[in-house]
């Protein structure tokens, strides 16, 4: 008979010992930042593989989660194996990921609900055709700064991605007001668009998204120079779920059209003239006037 001592050390076992894509990846690794996922890699030749096993079935792959720039050698041996992802986020290898990298993780995803690719400013306008082709029920895309969305490579994506339910095109200077139509006759389900930081964007292109985009919740229009009243009375009257408007430097844009906006509880990012005129006031005299507002 084992004395205790021995009894203990029999019953020892390692983590490593656990089944690996019953326990461990469904219901251990799954709860870690991918940080630590990373950082595990480096522990013993053993846990490199379970890694491995984690990363091909994982289904949330956020750079942004690791806090520094990871090589591009580490972002394609950590998704060579993937097939299952469903979002995808490229915030931390924006400054060198190019369609080489990109492509072949497209290629093989094709049930992604969600890409993020803000300021990868070396793509081009492939990977973002390869998005439209391998990912048709994509919902969610951001492409905010990506300069090299251009209105062929949009087109497509409205072709085939009709279920598109955000869009983020922030600084995309290339785009005009046709590629913005069409964009809004295809994709009849966007909730949340934005297309600030852009000069070319009329009010044509805001009243087709009011008219065929019904269930809009947010619209961006910062910076929009050629925005005016006409367009935003459109959406004042074609959309009535809408939460959020950003009109900001849209100097073409008055407070008597979003004043009905305000009315309906629309949160707006610009201040009614009086409130401004207060808070100036304050600034430059230094106290603040007892006046019940009522706007």
């Amino acid at each position: 008979m084992l004395n205790m001592d021995e009894d203990a050390l029999e019953l020892k076992c390692h983590i490593l010992d656990l089944p690996w894509e019953d326990v461990l990846v469904p219901h251990i690794l799954c709860h870690l930042p991918l940080r630590h996922i990373a950082s595990l890699q480096r522990v013993s030749k053993q846990f490199q593989a379970l890694i491995q096993v984690y990363l091909a079935n994982c289904r949330n792959f956020d750079l942004s989660q690791i806090g520094t720039c990871i090589p591009k050698e580490a972002f394609c041996s950590m998704l060579r194996d993937n097939t299952v992802l469903q979002n995808l986020s490229l915030h931390n290898c924006a400054e060198w990921v190019t369609d080489k990298e990109l492509l072949p993780v497209i290629g093989q995803n094709q049930h992604l609900l969600r890409v993020d690719m803000r300021g990868c400013v070396r793509l081009t306008r492939h990977s973002l055709v390869a998005v439209s082709l391998s990912c048709v029920q994509l919902q969610h895309l951001v492409l905010a700064h990506c300069e090299w969305v251009d209105s062929l490579s949009l087109r497509s994506l409205a072709d085939h991605c009709g279920g598109l339910q955000s869009i983020d095109l922030t600084a995309c200077r290339q785009l005009k007001d046709e590629a913005i139509c069409y964009l809004a006759k295809k994709c009849l389900r966007l909730r949340s668009l934005s297309v600030a930081v852009n000069a070319n964007i009329t009010d044509e292109s805001v009243e087709e998204v009011a008219k065929h985009c019904r269930s809009l919740e947010q619209l961006d229009l910062t910076g929009c120079l050629r925005v005016g009243n006409q367009s935003i009375r459109t959406v004042a009257e074609y959309c009535p779920k809408l939460q959020s408007l950003k009109v900001n430097h849209c100097h073409n844009v008055t407070e008597s059209t979003l004043n009905p906006l305000r009315k309906r509880n629309v949160e707006i990012d610009v201040e009614p003239p009086l409130q401004r005129a207060l808070v100036l006031l304050q600034d430059v005299v230094g106290f603040t006037p007892f006046i019940n507002l009522q706007i």
